[in-house]
């Protein structure tokens, strides 16, 4: 009677989409890459009467604070098995969105330096606005101080060629 009991239950936990029989699924306690997603699943087949304590049954999510890990399940209860099921599935749920919260706050940080960048080069090419300016106004300057030299220059030779020329 037990063993039917334990197969109903491992039936009713079993992903829809798997169709797998094989019964025998671990929870793996291994740190998984951030980019990998993570799977929880266990099984019924070898579950003794004894319940081992809390502190033997290793973390299913290591990365998360001890009040955010899944509680172990009590075997005899199919209630029990589906809420951390649900726990399980909630957690992962959880580590993605921290990741995905971590990748926006990385893209942010990139996005503040481009701006500052932009700000900062904004600020240069206003300032070599500024000077470009100002060196214009002074090109200006000197081309009519030159040209006002020429044209003085050309009045002193007319007037040293008359002097010569009446001497």
């Amino acid at each position: 009677m037990v063993d039917s009991k334990q197969r109903r239950l491992h039936r009713n936990l079993e992903d829809p989409g798997e169709g797998q029989d094989s019964g025998a699924h671990m929870i793996s306690t291994a740190r998984v890459p951030a980019d990998k997603p993570v799977r929880i699943a266990f099984s019924l087949d070898n579950a003794s009467d004894d319940t081992p304590p809390e502190d033997a049954i290793p973390l299913a999510f290591p990365e998360l604070d001890q009040q955010l890990q899944p509680l172990p399940p009590c075997h005899d209860s199919l209630e029990s098995m589906q809420v951390f099921k649900q726990h399980c599935q909630i957690a992962e749920e959880y580590n993605e969105v921290k990741k995905e919260i971590a990748l926006l706050e990385e893209r942010k940080k990139e996005l503040i330096a481009k701006l500052d960048q932009a700000e900062r080069e904004k600020v240069d090419a206003a300032q070599l606005a500024r000077e470009f300016e100002a060196l214009m106004e002074e090109n200006r300057t000197l081309k009519l101080a030159q040209s006002q030299c020429v044209e003085q220059l050309e009045k002193l030779r007319i007037q040293y060629q008359k002097r010569q020329g009446s001497s």
